[in-house]
């Protein structure tokens, strides 16, 4: 008996384990947002010198890996396109940046599988995870962006939205994700992104600005690779075969369900770099693999919308709306191109495996890939537009 409730106890010591370390996982993901936030007026000076459509892909990609979240660089297009900064042929020009936008978020999820790297079989399971949002999505943008550049196809579909949602007469609303309820405030005691048009959090108190920005950054990949190194341990400890069984029989019985679960988690949550994140340890772990994942964040493109559309409906623009809803069309194009045929969905699945088969032979291929992609070749490419 008495080795029993040992046992018992043991079980509920490790479960509150795994809920702080989430916990402390979630916090890192966050302090990173708001350390990045820093470089928003960066992202709003970039978006503004768009001149043409492969020019507004690239700024979406190096906003948003800038600051690391699709919703900051989308809302910062909807204010920009309701108070008319980008001009007449504001919807025209938005509509790239935001599919670079969705580009951009993925560097998130790919950065948090970096965690696993010193130990090389569970770095290959997350980094095909991870791997496989970012090559979904630039898939999408290879098809859809030549379609709107020469027929305007998520425009036309986001205009007819737009006059069904208007003559809806929908309100601008507010929404608050509960992520951010028990996130920020210990953030904000740390660092606050709004100094100095408030009071300064315990960093900026005690540093320079730029010194605590660092600090912010720094801590924030402290927390995120401790939150992952022991989630890893405790979850492969709990698991004895149940978990394993739980999320095969119920969460991602099948591709719908994940989809399902992608969008409803990520429109809750609204931060699909923190709900693809998430599944990043646990496909680390073994627990979830590439073809339970892949329509989970396919989902979690859709969802993050949510955000961009609350965003639009507050400014009471027309433009701004059908930017946004411009946003949700080309997701749910992209899935609809993608995920329903088997042959073109395991594209995205084969490259990600073939790259994380590359981790193999050195750790240098999965930095090289951030870095190529979310920055050396859009700057590359628009220093020589430019």
């Amino acid at each position: 008996m008495p080795d029993q409730q040992t046992t018992v106890l043991n079980k509920i010591f490790k479960v509150l384990l795994l809920v702080f370390l989430i916990y402390i996982f979630f916090l890192s993901i966050v302090m990173m947002g708001v350390g990045f936030k820093s470089f928003r007026g960066l992202s709003e000076n970039l978006i503004t010198s768009v001149s043409n459509p492969i020019m507004g892909l690239l700024i979406g990609i190096l906003a948003t890996s800038i600051v690391q979240s699709s919703s900051t660089t989308t809302s910062i297009v909807v204010g920009l396109v309701a108070s008319n900064i980008l001009g007449v042929d504001s919807i025209r020009i938005a509509i790239p940046i935001i599919m670079g936008a969705n580009i951009g978020t993925t560097i998130t999820n790919t950065l948090v599988s970096l965690g696993h790297i010193s130990r090389t079989d569970e770095f290959k399971r997350a980094y095909s995870c991870a791997i496989v949002h970012d090559i979904f999505n630039i898939i999408a943008v290879i098809v859809l962006l030549p379609l709107e550049i020469y027929f305007r196809v998520i425009e036309k579909i986001s205009l007819k939205l737009g006059s069904l949602i208007l003559h809806a007469n929908i309100q601008g609303a507010e929404f608050k994700s509960p992520l951010g309820l028990i996130t920020k405030p210990i953030v904000g005691f740390l660092y606050n992104s709004k100094f100095p048009d408030a009071s300064p959090g315990l960093l900026q108190k005690i540093f320079s600005p730029t010194i605590a920005q660092i600090l912010i950054l720094i801590l924030a990949l402290v927390f995120l690779f401790i939150g992952l190194r022991f989630m890893v341990k405790v979850i492969r400890q709990l698991v004895i075969g149940r978990v394993e069984q739980f999320f095969s029989d119920y969460i991602f019985r099948n591709g719908v369900l994940a989809l399902l679960l992608g969008i409803i988690l990520t429109a809750i949550v609204q931060s699909s770099s923190i709900t693809t994140s998430i599944m990043i340890p646990l496909a680390g772990a073994g627990i979830v693999n590439i073809y339970q994942v892949f329509p989970y964040t396919v989902g979690a493109n859709i969802g993050t919308t949510v955000t961009t559309l609350l965003a639009a409906m507050a400014t009471c623009s027309p433009a701004a709306l059908v930017v946004a809803l411009s946003h949700f069309t080309f997701n749910v194009l992209g899935m609809l191109l993608i995920l329903p045929f088997k042959p073109i969905r395991m594209i995205p699945i084969k490259l990600a495996l073939a790259a994380s088969n590359l981790t193999m032979k050195s750790k240098i291929y999965p930095i090289l890939f951030i870095a190529l992609i979310f920055f050396i070749i859009p700057i590359f490419l628009l220093l020589i537009m430019k």
